[in-house]
């Protein structure tokens, strides 16, 4: 039995107003929250126990997942009635481990999309007879994350969280927030305060001589924090890009679920998500683009690389191109919203009131 824990205790600040109501690892990517596809592609790689660490609206997983029976693992839920960082959270969720202290527990993050060989991961951990394993991926800008240099045999030599000058930018290696760790190393995380993983813990263990290996897999990852690479996540989901067993549908340009209306003349492409009860008018264009349950997109209104939230509505000839438009907000008819605009929920725009363009 392969046991894991999945962060999903995030706020999601950066994604709102997509976060306001629905935590961001069960925001819908390619038609089912993006949650269900994570728990999909560790099913399928043998996970068998799943504990969720939830914190930020922990109500809501539960009632969707149950006990993880319908999607082929043991599920549990373990709430943090305050934040407790990255190690906080791993050390509260292992109470509800069944393993021994040489078991291997996959730990991975609620926002990260990739095509990691999950069973590989497991495998190198196993055979570099490591305490921590982690997955790297390079990257053409490394500033945003934390660097891991290793040797040639794949040992860890240092971390870097987010470094802050050109001379700390020594490795393109990124710690991809997917790990394999020995039980015993999680016991060993303070449980009486929170702690960081990447600042504390990983140093920590480097320098009292544990043994840290790193895997560099340089499949597709994608870290979800924006709504731009939400949005992109989900449209290569569409695609087949990458993959998962959770998408309900066929891969193609879009995805249609049941209950939706699309009117004949209107365009669908690139990956787009059209979610139940929602409907797109006659002569709009989607492209790329997810439209949440019971959204409206009025009669040629253009919509890319875009989010449409719950009950929204887009208005006739609106253009909305890599924004955002939240739960229930309307976007009344002829405006225009581009270049990371976002709508709050609810919210409502005058028709002809917003434009960043002259009006032809």
């Amino acid at each position: 039995m392969l046991e894991a824990i999945l962060l999903v205790g995030g706020q999601g600040t950066r994604l709102r107003p997509v976060t306001v109501n629905t935590p961001k690892p069960m925001v819908r990517a390619a038609g089912v929250p993006f949650l269900a596809h994570q728990i999909a592609r560790a099913a399928a790689a043998g996970v068998t126990h799943i504990v969720m660490a939830t914190c930020y609206l922990a109500e809501v997983f539960e009632p969707y997942f149950g006990d993880g029976s319908d999607f082929g693992v043991s599920l549990e839920y373990v709430v943090e009635e305050e934040p407790l960082g990255t190690g906080g959270a791993i050390r509260n969720a292992a109470r509800r481990l069944t393993g021994g202290p040489d078991t291997s527990v996959l730990v991975f993050n609620g926002d990260i999309l990739t095509g990691l060989d999950i069973a590989g991961l497991v495998d190198a951990h196993r055979a570099a007879e490591a305490d921590v394993t982690l997955h790297l991926v390079q990257v053409e800008d490394p500033r945003a994350f934390g660097l891991v240099p290793t040797d040639s045999e794949g040992r860890v030599l240092a971390f870097t969280e987010k470094p802050q000058t050109p001379e700390e930018i020594i490795t393109d290696q990124i710690n991809a927030g997917c790990y394999v760790f020995k039980r015993s190393v999680i016991d060993s995380i303070p449980d009486d305060r929170p702690v960081s993983v990447e600042r504390e813990t990983f140093p920590g263990l480097l320098a009292s001589g544990a043994v840290l290996h790193g895997v560099t897999e340089n499949t597709y990852w994608l870290d979800l924090g924006k709504p731009e690479s939400f949005v992109r996540a989900s449209a290569d989901l569409v695609r087949g890009v990458v993959a998962s067993p959770a998408v309900p549908g066929p891969r193609g340009e879009s995805l249609v679920l049941p209950g939706a209306r699309v009117a004949p003349g209107a365009k669908l492409s690139g990956g787009t998500v059209v979610g139940a009860g929602a409907s797109v008018g006659a002569g709009a264009v989607v492209t790329g683009s997810i439209v949440l349950d019971g959204a409206v997109i009025e009669p040629d209104a253009q919509v890319t690389a875009s989010l449409i939230g719950d009950g929204a509505t887009v208005g006739a000839r609106t253009v909305v191109d890599a924004a955002v438009v939240g739960d229930g907000a309307v976007v009344g008819a002829d405006n225009e919203l581009r270049a990371g605009a976002r709508v709050w929920c609810r919210a409502e725009l005058p028709p002809k009131a917003l434009r960043f363009s002259p009006d032809s």
